[in-house]
């Protein structure tokens, strides 16, 4: 792994501090470790892409840490014990409506394609997740593959669910909003040309990029909720979380060895550990935190009631033999049993 400098300074320091205010900027930076080697990004006048993706990076694992009580306990004791958090990749989910549905936000996965590729990163890999009705699209940033965190993002489609669902699913994820104005998307644009843009520039269009990590639609009718659940865990989850990070995946030495020491401390630990079919990755995770959400109920009125949210997962990934690098790929049979995480209690 090549030497890594910490991003105390820096146009990418400032735009975490833009976002989270100096103290929670400034333990999220001691928490993670440095994703950008010595040497390999050269200073620009003002914020680059590559300092954007970092950034936006450090606000989404700090987003999810307020989110997951257990992951924000055992990245504590990381703390305590000396060691940081090898940000792996991120997750999250989205919904492809039937043809013909309409929506202000792009379908599914383009969604955030519009992202991620202006930042440098690639669509490197596609994987089926035919038991769930989705598919994964895995992106990995083409400079730093190995120490800028890749993007799970997956996309369910409704069209293979029943006409009731269908019809739910328009209901509740049709009219959401497209958050992503003009001067955001000249951002990306400058980004994806190879340029740079001021700080408070990309200040503010960070501050947007994060709101596209959220739910995007109205709060949803109690019934089109049910009638989701009824068919799917998932699609009743982008229901009430929207485009949240589902997940944040630590990378570790020994998956194993993690998941044992999460049970003496008494955290939620999944079972088992999924291995992939290589062999070479191996994940598992804490169950998801439990959180209160509101519904509609048929006359308009706000009720409440708890349902899985987001959680924290683990990885360790071994050298390819055929490559000589890291086997940064994923395993659709891995996703399938990861995803069991946010299913109802």
């Amino acid at each position: 792994m090549p030497n890594l400098a910490t991003i105390e300074q820096g146009a990418g320091a400032d735009l975490v501090e833009n976002v989270l205010g100096h103290e929670a900027a400034t333990k999220i930076r001691a928490l993670a470790a440095p994703m950008v080697p010595v040497g390999g990004h050269a200073p620009v006048n003002g914020v680059d892409a590559l300092r954007f993706a970092e950034a936006l990076n450090l606000v989404l694992f700090a987003d999810l840490l307020k989110r997951v009580p257990e992951g924000g306990e055992y990245v504590e004791q990381c703390q305590r014990e000396g060691r940081r958090i090898v940000l792996d990749h991120g997750a999250l989910r989205t919904v492809a409506l039937p043809q013909g549905a309409r929506c202000a936000m792009p379908n599914g996965v383009e969604a955030f394609r519009r992202v991620l590729e202006p930042l440098g990163y690639v669509e490197v890999g596609v994987y089926p997740l035919p038991r769930l009705k989705m598919t994964g699209h895995v992106w990995c940033h083409a400079r730093l593959p190995e120490t800028m965190p890749q993007f799970f993002v997956s996309e369910l489609h409704v069209d293979q669910f029943s006409p009731a669902f269908a019809k739910a699913a328009v209901r509740v994820f049709g009219p959401a909003l497209d958050r992503l104005d003009a001067a955001t998307a000249q951002v990306l644009a400058r980004f994806a040309a190879g340029g740079s843009v001021p700080q408070e520039d990309a200040a503010a269009a960070l501050k947007v990029v994060m709101t596209l990590f959220d739910r995007q639609h109205p709060v949803p009718f109690e019934s089109d909720y049910e009638i989701l659940l009824a068919e799917s865990a998932e699609a009743a989850w982008i229901s009430t979380e929207g485009n949240a990070f589902n997940h944040v995946t630590d990378r570790v030495t020994d998956v194993e060895a993690t998941a044992q020491g999460e049970r003496e401390a008494g955290r939620s630990i999944k079972d088992k550990v999924e291995v992939s079919a290589s062999g070479r990755v191996r994940q598992t995770a804490l169950r998801a935190a439990q959180v209160k959400r509101s519904f509609r109920a048929a006359d308009g009125t706000l009720t409440a009631q708890t349902v899985p949210g987001s959680f924290f997962e683990f990885i360790t990934r071994r050298v390819d033999p055929a490559t000589g690098k890291l086997d940064l790929t994923f395993d659709s049979g891995n996703a399938t049993g990861i995803f069991k995480m946010t299913a109802a209690a």
